[in-house]
């Protein structure tokens, strides 16, 4: 049994230590997303009016929330975000890559203790299970 912890060990801290290096940092997956959403201005669909700012503007807003710590505020813009149906493919695609980024650094940060973290993580679980 020892021998095969001997082996197990030195595996599981190689692939552990290769996906920490590969984590992207939220804020420049959001600034990613906002310059995709950008890009590719959203085509309406029929019937749908444009409700309040455009996508890469509340992208943009998430960014400076996330920045100053309003971490609760960002995942909520996300979230309300996420649910907008006038965006193509491309931006959703770009939006849900961000709001994984922000996640996972949330629920790290909740993880080591912090409090604002762990009301973010609180408030993107109700507004989850909301849906």
């Amino acid at each position: 049994m020892t021998a095969r912890l001997r082996l197990l060990l030195p595996l599981v801290l190689l692939v552990s230590l290769a996906t920490a290096c590969k984590k992207e940092d939220p804020v420049a997956a959001l600034e990613k997303s906002a310059a995709d959403l950008e890009k590719t201005p959203a085509a309406p669909a029929e019937g749908d009016a444009p409700v309040g700012p455009a996508p890469a503007e509340q992208v943009k807003q998430a960014v400076a929330d996330f920045k100053a710590g309003k971490m609760e505020d960002a995942v909520t813009r996300l979230q309300l975000l996420r649910a907008q149906p006038v965006m193509t493919p491309e931006q959703r695609m770009a939006l849900q890559d961000s709001i994984a980024s922000v996640m996972q650094e949330i629920y790290a940060m909740a993880l080591n203790g912090d409090a604002r973290a762990k009301a973010a993580v609180a408030q993107y679980e109700r507004m989850q299970t909301a849906r």
